[in-house]
């Protein structure tokens, strides 16, 4: 049987194959973690109002409690401030580089996206 669950931070959508699956006794802690190797992370830049960059890291899937303590992980290392949220890391600034080189050295594939 296969049994699919996709569930995004904005939405409730849920789809299975199996005729048995109750989408009432799954929640965010049932999805599996996948291997730092096989995330696809992205980091894009974003120009806001009067100038502003802020780097945003996207894929990066971990539990809540570990993203937490990445994204204070991250700020420290690069000096800025920063926030997460529906699983994306807003870090201030242009820190690209900077965190493609960092993301590398704890085993994920990042890779520069839009401009």
């Amino acid at each position: 049987m296969l049994c699919l669950l996709f569930k995004m931070s904005n939405s409730k959508l849920i789809y299975s194959t199996d005729s048995k699956f109750d989408p009432c006794i799954h929640d965010q802690k049932s999805i599996v973690e996948i291997k730092k190797e096989e995330q696809k992370v992205r980091l894009h830049l974003e120009r806001k109002k009067g100038g502003k960059i802020n780097t945003i890291i996207r894929g990066l899937i971990l539990k809540n409690d570990d993203l937490k303590s990445f994204v204070r992980e991250i700020k420290k290392k690069c000096a800025s401030g920063g926030s997460y949220k529906n699983n994306d890391i807003i870090i201030q600034g242009d820190k690209r580089e900077f965190l493609r080189k960092f993301l590398k050295e704890k085993g994920y594939n990042a890779k520069l996206s839009g401009g």
